[in-house]
């Protein structure tokens, strides 16, 4: 239930769940001794997080955007993605779990007032982080009250102009990523006429966009056959299959391999997973991303173009910085930084909640 935060003092600090299984025993909701906490606050609350996303995004973005963002929105544990017509939803804190009913059928009223017709809400609870909670794992369609359940999980996006198939039952994490909206945008204006190797590629989001942006040709890669399958499809879904070729490779073999070849990429992107999920194995992902990010430069031509990321909060920037110095030294090579970015802004960074921060994106050229 809700508890109120004093200091040692009896000062009033803020109002949030207490999860007596959690190693957070408290999930701050308000600072505001004033508030009360009825259906009229959260759904006050939804309405500014909704807000919020109308004004700092355009409307064609709206389409496929982050609604809450954990703490970011004052929503501790929960996640909401918008794709077209579904929400697709990530419960892992026991408060927000204890008031989905109250939060979900809200949404999606507030949604369709504002004429998205919104046809179903998925919940993804398929993360072992709800254990930590004493939630038990699953997934499956949430009853909006008085309504069938959706018969398919599977909706049409479009994002920057590009459409994309998204399976919120069985796609990674929520369906499919969001957080790179602009930055694959970014990527787009700089592919005109270039030859482009697109690593770690999953649905082939960045090398779409490339693709989408005029680029002479793509190669998108990832180990993964079934996300090279749904790439491809992808590629056929926008016009674009006579650019792009999808390639099921392990990035970590194929990137020496091709340092045996004639240059002939002359921009590549590194979007790879969190190599790193905890503090104890940052030193091994920094050797990873290390890895990768020289082996890139290698490959480059001078006056190539690289777009390189870390989504891992625990890779800091100054970590990640200091990689590709050492990096580009190590590849006999100068960056020329384009552009330094971070996720798009439906998943805003608060201040003083530095797991809100923890996406870094170069665009570099190597001269």
């Amino acid at each position: 239930g809700l508890v109120d935060v004093v200091s040692k003092k009896g000062r009033y600090l803020g109002t949030g769940f207490l999860s007596e299984r959690s190693k957070i025993r408290v999930r701050l909701i308000s600072r505001n001794a004033n508030d009360q906490f009825d259906a009229a606050f959260w759904r006050r609350k939804l309405q500014w997080a909704w807000d919020y996303r109308k004004s700092v995004m355009a409307p064609e973005d709206l389409d496929a955007c982050r609604i809450i963002f954990g703490e970011a929105d004052a929503f501790p544990g929960l996640t909401v993605d918008k794709f077209h017509d579904l929400l697709s939803v990530q419960v892992l804190s026991v408060g927000m779990e204890r008031i989905q009913d109250l939060l979900l059928p809200a949404l999606a009223e507030i949604l369709r007032a504002d004429g998205f017709p919104i046809r179903g809400v998925f919940l993804r609870n398929d993360a072992a982080l709800r254990e930590k909670e004493g939630l038990a794992q699953g997934k499956g369609w949430y009853p909006l009250p008085g309504e069938a359940v959706p018969e398919s999980p599977l909706t049409e996006i479009t994002e920057n102009g590009v459409k994309y198939l998204v399976d919120v039952e069985n796609g990674q994490k929520t369906g499919f990523f969001l957080d790179q909206k602009y930055n694959r945008r970014a990527v787009g204006r700089i592919a005109r006429g270039k030859t482009v190797l697109d690593c770690f590629t999953h649905t082939g989001s960045f090398a779409l966009n490339a693709a989408a942006g005029g680029a002479k040709h793509v190669t998108a890669v990832d180990v993964s056959a079934s996300a090279v399958e749904m790439a491809r499809a992808n590629a056929e879904r926008n016009g674009l299959s006579g650019v792009v070729d999808c390639v099921a490779a392990n990035v970590f073999d194929l990137l020496p391999a091709l340092e045996k070849e004639p240059k002939r990429y002359d921009f590549i992107i590194l979007d790879p997973p969190a190599f790193t999920k905890s503090r104890k194995t940052v030193a091994n992902a920094i050797s990873g991303y290390k890895e990768i990010n020289y082996r890139a430069m290698k490959l480059l031509p001078r006056g190539g173009y690289l777009a390189t990321c870390s989504c891992s909060h625990f890779a800091t920037e100054e970590k990640f910085a200091a990689m590709l110095h050492s990096a580009a030294k190590d590849a006999g090579v100068q960056l020329r930084q384009i552009e330094a970015r971070q996720q798009s802004c439906d998943h805003p960074i608060l201040w003083g909640v530095e797991e809100t921060n923890y996406l870094k994106f170069y665009l570099f050229q190597v001269v």
